[in-house]
């Protein structure tokens, strides 16, 4: 790893993935994964889903179960077939004790009914790329649940909203985050090349989210850091 950041956490969005991505983490140190189904690919959780999830979360590389949760934007999946994939994965999460790894959008109400009742089972959660409103956030929070902020806070066009938001995020409770290879910050320069967002931009969407929290970057890299040991019960 670069002196910039310490380790990257790869994200499973489906089986497939999720043991890709096990795969990588076991290749490369200071390197882990999430083992879950993304709510577009929720037409695939099966039993044998189920247990293939069981069985990649027992590998140590394996840190959470995600991402999961539920996505009424776009719909690529059904809304019963993200629930029921959403609650399966819920309840692997608090059986093997581990975190969850969390995506929610254009879906706060219907989402946080079906978690509350295993908020108290989870070892801790995480609102994976954050882009809903004040109230969304504070009751999120209010729950202990932890704030991923990634590059859209970067946008001009459509981050402005949340830029206003993250003073509010309480230091304890949020997380720096790239969502590669999306959501390339829109304020780099010189431009990359390329719209191919990567880990190496990491420290620029941190240097702007301390800015605009009005804090210390190193300070708030230590906070975070910090908080990603205590989430997912790493070491780096």
């Amino acid at each position: 790893m670069t002196r910039e950041f310490n380790g990257l956490l790869i994200t499973g969005t489906n089986l497939r993935e999720s043991q890709q991505a096990q795969k990588l983490a076991r290749q490369y140190s200071s390197c882990w994964s999430t083992a879950g189904v993304h709510p577009h690919d929720s037409s695939q959780w099966q039993a044998a889903t189920e247990e293939a999830i069981i069985e990649l979360a027992a590998q140590p590389e394996v840190v959470a179960i995600g991402e999961c949760g539920l996505d009424f934007n776009r719909n690529f999946s059904t809304p019963e077939e993200q629930e029921r994939a959403f609650v399966a994965q819920l309840r692997i999460a608090a059986e093997l004790n581990m975190p969850v790894f969390m995506h929610c959008r254009d879906a706060h109400e219907r989402f946080m009914t079906l978690l509350e009742p295993w908020l108290d089972k989870l070892p801790g959660a995480v609102l994976h790329c954050f882009t809903g409103t004040r109230e969304e956030m504070q009751a999120c929070v209010a729950r202990g649940i932890y704030i991923g902020i990634t590059g859209w806070v970067c946008d001009e066009r459509r981050g402005l909203e949340l830029r206003e938001l993250l003073p509010l995020i309480p230091a304890e409770k949020l997380l720096i985050e790239t969502d590669a290879p999306y959501l390339l910050p829109r304020d780099l320069t010189p431009k990359p090349s390329s719209r191919r967002n990567e880990p190496a931009h990491l420290p620029h969407i941190l240097q702007r989210i301390a800015h605009w929290r009005g804090e210390d970057a190193a300070w708030l890299a230590a906070t975070t850091d910090a908080n990603v040991k205590t989430l997912f019960g790493i070491a780096f």
